[in-house]
């Protein structure tokens, strides 16, 4: 039987679809607003949508931080953090003043894109991805990989090892990473159909 999936409540963005994606693959997902529920997690998605000052003042304010940090660290609790929540498990971003999670040794930028490539920010709508490296999360098949993405600022990994996916925009950034236990993903699978189904699939049977 497949771990009940917790997701962390931060009030910031549609958590309610993340569920649903969830329940429809066969797996069981809980909303989370409390230490002690996150201490008996056995796998834990960080959702989110907003800044990232509010998103960590959120994890502060509810004294979820401090049991995120333990047992990410100590007990190597899987977690997948989408779009914000993969922003939060850095060490800061550009857009807000204090640090993150900290959990991967990253800096988040904003898009900044030269006058003549007239691109908009924030990066909306569907785009295809490149695998860098195998991994558990998103597997390749015959097709192309396509995810929705809506941000306004990316992931820059110090260690380009744990990029296992690239997106273009303007030039490549970091789709999504592995740490190990510890997955982040700039889009919204939640949002992106039998993609994202797939990929969620892959998390509750890890």
């Amino acid at each position: 039987m497949a771990d009940v999936i917790d997701i962390v409540d931060l009030g910031l963005g549609n958590i309610r679809s993340v569920q649903r994606m969830i329940e429809k693959v066969g797996g069981t997902a809980r909303f989370v607003t409390f230490p002690e529920e996150i201490a008996i997690s056995k796998k834990l998605i960080l959702p989110g949508v907003g800044h990232f000052d509010e998103g960590m003042k959120s994890l502060r304010t509810t004294g979820l931080l401090n049991i995120i940090r333990t047992r990410l660290t100590n007990e190597h609790l899987p977690v997948l953090g989408i779009c914000l929540g993969m922003q939060l498990l850095c060490r800061t971003s550009e857009e807000g003043t204090g640090p993150g999670i900290g959990l991967i040794d990253a800096v988040v930028r904003k898009f900044q894109f030269k006058e003549d490539l007239k691109l908009k920010v924030p990066h909306m709508g569907w785009n295809e991805i490149e695998i860098s490296k195998e991994n558990p999360l998103i597997v390749p098949d015959d097709e192309e990989q396509r995810f929705y993405f809506v941000h306004s600022y990316r992931v820059v990994p110090m260690d380009k090892n744990i990029v296992i996916a690239t997106a273009n925009y303007g030039g490549g950034f970091c789709a999504a990473f592995q740490k190990d236990h510890i997955f982040g993903v700039q889009f919204h699978p939640e949002k992106s159909h039998r993609f994202g189904l797939a990929l969620l699939k892959h998390f509750v049977e890890l």
